[in-house]
């Protein structure tokens, strides 16, 4: 007999052998059906899995993410078993799950393939999951792996295979498909209800540009129909938020191909909203003994190989820039913490010099394959809102929570509500990932894990995650439309002041380690500001909007009144403009609803003659005529109740 313990804590005996399954089903029939994989002991697995030993067991079903992952990790499956069918001959790659769906990467060969062949896709892979085919999986050696692919003359599974050590190897069989996979799957491809393959994508084998290109399809799957159109009315609406789009309909940023790809040009009106995100968080910092350093933008090679940036970015960077001096190269900096180690070490420091916090929105690049960049989210050059705080190991857990706050005033500020606290770690089976010893590492993995306690905070734990140099807290925010983020971050560093050698004094007079703390609330103002466009539609705050008010004369009779009036409210530190195109006002106002300008003053005669503005909010319409004092009075009271706690 094996105790099984359920979330709830309760207990219950079972005979070893037992599956998750059955365990639902002991429950009721009806949470059975929905069950669609388990967690046993931590660990994720089929819920038709044997049972053997006393166990920690969590039923999974579409309600928890790692549910869905299991049916679209399934659904993957089921996409490659009908295009096996509909196109006999095809090589696979891999096909795993993602935050929404799935793809599949596949050689196609002499197929030609488009996003017309997705409806015969789809009708295939429902009519195979009307089949309830039940996912087997079978542990095999690695000859047997490799026996079965070289028969098939699949050489990307070979290639797979050849990277995996014998006797951890395991294919998934359902109908007539058989695949290489870790698992899990769904007991049967009956739970995948409703289909749609999203997109088509080019995609080089293993990320690697010298490889070949293989053709990437991108789908999801529902449990219920109405999902899936509910899903599809999401994806309408996102079209509509798109970054990129509302990006350059607001003049916000753009892109050049002489000037290269990735790389943003910020025009006047996205660089003045940068700017006051960038101004709010000085202030804050400043509130919380900051202090402003500024840092080149190249340094030494041998900088980054102290660091380990070099060994980590190095082959995802700008190549290094040789000078005339032979040997001597330089690198496009792909992080800030290298120079702000060496502004510390610029003095010795005391006990009671600490904490010192230097802060730097400082700019680094790095070279992302041009079909993974993304408007503002993916770049080869953005800026972080970065700082390192030097502190003695008592401090840090007070520090780590200043820096919490200040992320939690960002989300404030911004509406960010909707939000959970990840913890990366180092993955155990993976070590030389990292840097720095284990007990380095223990000490700042046991500082996150108490702060996020005290503070009583929702946590998940992603192992593997952790930078290459420490852990972090990872602040995962999910936008208007349900959509997850990482932005904030906060990282714990015990490493990189032993490799640059920093000390400090401590009182007992002998020379001591720093820790180093890594921050950026924002992430990168790039990214950052992707996510805000998209959060908010375009429709920013109005203390933050680089655009507050536009002027709309009616004809050139009125551009007198128009630029006095503006003078006016640019005495008042209201941010507008004067409209002064030949158009009809009609069509002024569309644009400026368009250009979402929270507020629209229209002139004409009445309003010159008796000095007021008629008065137009952006998706509210006309609120009437109002006295310019009064309209100055209106928006500066929005602007103080909105940045009241900044």
């Amino acid at each position: 007999m094996i105790t099984i313990t359920l979330p709830d804590g309760s207990e219950k005996k079972y005979v070893a052998g037992i599956s998750a399954m059955d365990i639902a089903k002991g429950i009721s029939e009806g949470l059975a059906r929905n069950v669609l994989a388990a967690k046993v002991n931590g660990n994720l697995q089929d819920a038709l899995l044997p049972i053997m030993e006393d166990a920690r067991v969590q039923l999974l079903t579409w309600n928890d993410q790692e549910g869905k992952a299991t049916m679209w990790h399934s659904s993957a499956h089921l996409m490659a078993e009908a295009i096996e069918l509909l196109y006999p001959g095809v090589k696979f790659g891999i096909g795993p799950d993602i935050e929404n769906g799935f793809y599949y990467d596949i050689d196609f060969g002499d197929y030609s393939i488009s996003d017309n062949e997705f409806p015969k896709i789809e009708n295939k892979m429902l009519e195979l999951a009307r089949q309830k085919q039940v996912f087997t999986r079978r542990e095999v050696s690695k000859q047997e792996a490799l026996d079965y692919f070289t028969k098939k003359g699949d050489p990307y599974k070979i290639e797979l295979i050849n990277d995996l050590e014998d006797g951890r190897i395991t294919f998934y069989e359902s109908g007539n498909f058989t695949d290489l996979c870790r698992g899990p799957h769904l007991p049967d491809t009956g739970h995948i209800k409703a289909v749609k393959l999203l997109s088509i994508a080019g995609a080089y084998w293993r990320g690697d540009e010298t490889r070949k290109q293989l053709t990437r399809i991108y789908g999801i799957t529902f449990p219920k129909k109405q999902e899936l159109t509910d899903y599809l009315a999401l994806l309408e609406e996102a079209k509509k938020r798109d970054h990129r789009k509302l990006g350059k309909e607001l003049e916000l940023f753009a892109f050049s191909p002489r000037v290269g790809l990735g790389l943003p040009l910020w025009l006047p009106k996205g660089a003045e909203l940068r700017g006051r995100l960038e101004d709010f968080l000085k202030l804050v910092q400043r509130k919380a003994g900051y202090e402003q350093v500024i840092t080149p933008h190249i340094g030494n090679v041998n900088l980054y190989k102290t660091s380990g940036h070099f060994q980590k970015y190095g082959a995802d960077s700008f190549r290094p820039i040789s000078t005339p001096v032979e040997g001597e190269e330089y690198f496009l900096k792909p992080m800030n913490c290298p120079h702000h180690c060496e502004i510390y070490a610029n003095k010795p420091h005391s006990y009671k010099d600490l904490p010192i916090r230097y802060a730097e929105f400082g700019t680094v690049y790095r070279y992302e394959q041009s079909g993974e960049l993304h408007g503002l989210t993916r770049v080869r050059s953005f800026t972080q809102d970065d700082a390192h705080i030097f502190c003695t190991p008592d401090q840090v857990k007070d520090e780590f929570k200043s820096v919490m706050d200040i992320v939690m005033k960002i989300f404030n500020a911004l509406d960010f509500k909707d939000f959970i606290t990840q913890i990366s770690l180092r993955d155990p089976l993976n070590p030389s990932k990292y840097i720095g010893s284990d007990e380095n590492w223990e000490k700042a993995e046991q500082a996150i894990m108490e702060v996020a306690q005290e503070r009583g905070l929702e946590t998940v734990i992603a192992y593997g995650e952790a930078a290459f140099y420490g852990p972090k807290m990872d602040f995962m925010v999910r936008d208007a439309l349900g959509r997850k983020w990482q932005l904030g971050t906060i990282q714990v560093d015990y490493n990189l002041p032993e490799r640059f050698e920093l000390e400090y004094t401590g009182s007992d007079n002998e020379k001591h380690r720093p820790v180093m703390i890594h921050r950026a609330p924002f992430g990168s103002m790039e990214r950052f500001v992707a996510v805000l466009i998209e959060h908010c539609a375009g429709n920013f705050p109005i203390w933050l909007t680089p655009e507050q008010a536009i002027i709309l004369p009616i004809s050139e009779k009125y551009n007198d009144y128009a630029e006095k009036l503006l003078k006016l409210l640019k005495n008042s530190d209201i941010r507008a403009q004067i409209d002064w195109r030949s158009e009809k006002t009609g069509r002024k106002i569309r644009d400026a609803e368009m250009k979402k300008v929270p507020y629209m003053l229209i002139v004409g005669e009445k309003e010159e003659a008796e000095g007021l503005v008629s008065v137009r909010k952006h998706g509210d319409g006309d609120l009437g005529s109002m006295t310019t004092e009064a309209f100055i009075e209106r928006i500066s009271t929005e602007v103080r109740e909105a940045t009241s706690e900044l």
